[in-house]
């Protein structure tokens, strides 16, 4: 283990890859830590709950979660009265961008946790994108990441004052579903806590059928571990 004792913002949607992200940040040594969740006209608000949830049982120093209304741009079965895709093949979600990939989200979230870095004095960012076993999401790839930390280095008064450079760190950017799952019942993640089904049923049941509840299953599967998700 790495002594960074640094702080450090994480951005945490309840999911899977989010908090697995979140328990890598603080097995390095990063303290204290700060999550960052959107409330951005999704479909649900379970995920909101589980971020909270999942940042007292981290025991972070503040929690945020950041209103904006990307509903009124539409275009995505996440935030528009569109139908999610169910029972895809795993070639299928790479073949093409799927329509739950919401316009520019990461771009939105992670300059938003730039943002609060600025006045937090914080150059660490932590985002559980994943390129791997994903849904085809443009901002998800690494050419992605490494462009959002180039243009933060040249946009914050933090980075041109001559003190350390912002950070994007992307830790499951290659790691398979299963091998994120691996790491983080290393760490102790009680993925009951945790959300991923893009349509849920109004009880909170997860579908069970749409790209991430597929993915999801897929990687405990490959892991050789139980999912604690309960399923319609």
């Amino acid at each position: 283990m790495s002594c960074n004792l640094r702080p450090a913002i994480v951005l945490l949607s309840g999911g899977l890859d989010s908090t697995t992200c979140l328990a890598m940040a603080r097995q390095l040594a990063f303290a204290p830590l700060f999550t960052l969740a959107f409330d951005y006209g999704q479909r649900h608000g379970n995920e909101l709950i589980a971020a909270a949830e999942i940042s007292i049982a981290f025991g972070a120093a503040q929690h945020k979660v950041i209103a904006i209304n990307l509903r009124q741009f539409g275009q995505s079965a996440l935030t528009a009265d569109l139908q999610v895709p169910k029972d895809r093949r795993p070639s299928d979600m790479t073949s093409d961008i799927p329509i739950t990939y919401v316009p520019a989200r990461n771009t939105i979230f992670l300059s938003y946790a730039l943002a609060w870095a600025e006045v937090l004095e914080i150059t660490d960012v932590f985002i559980g994108v994943n390129a791997v076993d994903y849904s085809g999401y443009p901002d998800c790839r690494p050419d992605f990441i490494k462009a959002f930390e180039q243009m933060a280095n040249l946009a914050t008064r933090m980075s041109i004052s001559g003190r350390r450079p912002f950070i994007v760190h992307a830790p499951l950017l290659y790691l398979t579903k299963a091998q994120i799952i691996r790491r983080g019942a290393e760490l102790g993640v009680d993925y009951a806590l945790t959300r991923s089904c893009y349509d849920p049923a109004p009880d909170g049941l997860a579908c069970g059928r749409c790209d991430s509840c597929t993915l999801r299953k897929a990687g405990f599967d490959a892991a050789g571990l139980t999912d604690p998700t309960r399923y319609a």
